[in-house]
């Protein structure tokens, strides 16, 4: 795909809400829709806030195979990112995605024990357009 990093950024950019797949204890994959990414490293890396109590934590951490979509539904675009992802919690990864209203979701701020980081790294994509899908290599 050509400038596809161009591309699939513009898309991601653009959108409120990213879809990311976990594996639940039976094998099952499970969706959730997940504020969009706090930061990104090219289509590479991406950093999602979330509760360190929630279910999906407690699955990535059992199974770090995961997957993110972000949906133009404008445009009707998508892309498919596979990948794994790491539960952070040290000090400097929480302060480079914190936000002033998080204190909003987490009572005792930057430092919340229920406030960790999600980063997910990328291997392989497939993006959707114009009526065909086309699989590609994140590098």
């Amino acid at each position: 795909m050509r400038d596809s990093a161009k591309t699939i950024g513009n898309i991601v950019d653009k959108q409120t809400v990213a879809f990311l797949g976990s594996i639940d204890q039976e094998g099952f994959p499970n969706i959730k829709a997940m504020l969009q990414p706090r930061n990104r490293e090219g289509i590479r890396t991406f950093y999602f806030s979330t509760n360190t109590s929630s279910m999906r934590v407690a699955q990535f951490k059992e199974n770090n195979r995961a997957c993110v979509y972000f949906c133009d539904r404008r445009f009707f675009k998508g892309v498919m990112l596979k990948g794994t992802i790491e539960v952070l919690t040290d000090p400097a990864s929480k302060e480079m995605i914190w936000m002033p209203g998080d204190t909003m979701y987490y009572k005792e701020g930057v430092t919340d024990p229920d406030y960790c980081v999600l980063r997910f790294t990328a291997f392989s994509g497939r993006f959707y357009s114009g009526f065909k899908s086309e699989d590609f290599s994140v590098e």
